[in-house]
């Protein structure tokens, strides 16, 4: 295989624009990862992508531990349209949620919504280190794009202003009570590939949460097969019922790290 073709040791998300000839300045942080951490090198190529230009190759002009400069060379893939799911979650631990973002990403969630619910366990949610992590996992896997990590939202505030928000995209909530539709045959039958979810907290919904949920005209309960899951499991076994069935899983690419 010529070296042309052989993929850059290192992947990189940045803001700015990208193309032939741009030069691209790293902030301090990402010079230190290339020039401290992987002890990259001036000449070394880098695949860098913004959500927009499509994936770049580049190559170190300069790099330091606290300032890098890359030379973009030329494009390696097209901006491409991917999934187009929604994940609402109820934060869970510190730990758990760090999981839950970083395979969220990996499983192609163009959005990422925290929902404080009743039973909710987590005081707060630290967005910054949700969107440090969504980053982080978009380099490594290979997306293009970087999903939205937004603000936290109570769940009547989510529910009361879906239409505005959500207009025409279903919310499928995970129903523990096991009175939801497989999601399996709700995704094959689904009339198209938006959606998003709706994942409780450890613990569930309050009974007068799931009442008020049923009620509303775009709320579809599902099913996550017989067992009792808990959230974070649930929060993925949701995203991956549904990219298989809706997802871009046909486009291929690497399938194991």
């Amino acid at each position: 295989m010529s070296e042309t073709l052989v993929r850059p040791r290192y992947r990189l998300f940045v803001e700015a624009d990208l193309a032939e000839g741009a030069a691209v300045d790293l902030p301090q942080a990402q010079a230190h990862y290339l020039g401290t951490v992987m002890r990259a090198k001036e000449g070394e190529a880098v695949a860098l992508f913004n959500g927009r230009d499509g994936e770049w190759r580049a190559e170190i002009a300069r790099v330091s531990k606290k300032a890098a400069t890359l030379t973009v060379a030329g494009r390696m893939r097209p901006q491409a349209t991917g999934p187009d799911a929604w994940l609402c979650f109820a934060p869970l631990k510190k730990d758990a949620t760090d999981m839950v973002v970083q395979k969220a990403v990996e499983l192609g969630v163009s959005r990422l919504q925290p929902v404080m619910t009743a039973r909710t366990n987590a005081a707060r949610f630290n967005a910054e280190r949700a969107r440090a992590n969504a980053i982080e996992a978009a380099e490594q896997c290979e997306r293009l794009t970087v999903p939205e990590v937004a603000e936290p939202v109570s769940l009547p505030d989510l529910l009361a202003g879906w239409s505005e928000r959500a207009p025409g995209r279903p919310l499928f909530i995970a129903d523990e009570t096991g009175r939801g539709t497989p999601l399996p045959d709700v995704a094959a039958g689904s009339g198209g590939a938006i959606a998003a979810f709706l994942i409780g907290p450890e613990g569930g919904f309050a009974q007068s949460e799931l009442d008020h949920l049923r009620r509303l005209d775009f709320v579809v309960p599902v099913g996550l097969g017989p067992r009792i899951l808990r959230a974070e499991t649930a929060a993925l076994a949701a995203l991956t019922v549904w990219q298989a069935v809706r997802g871009d899983w046909q486009s291929g690419g690497p399938a194991f790290r």
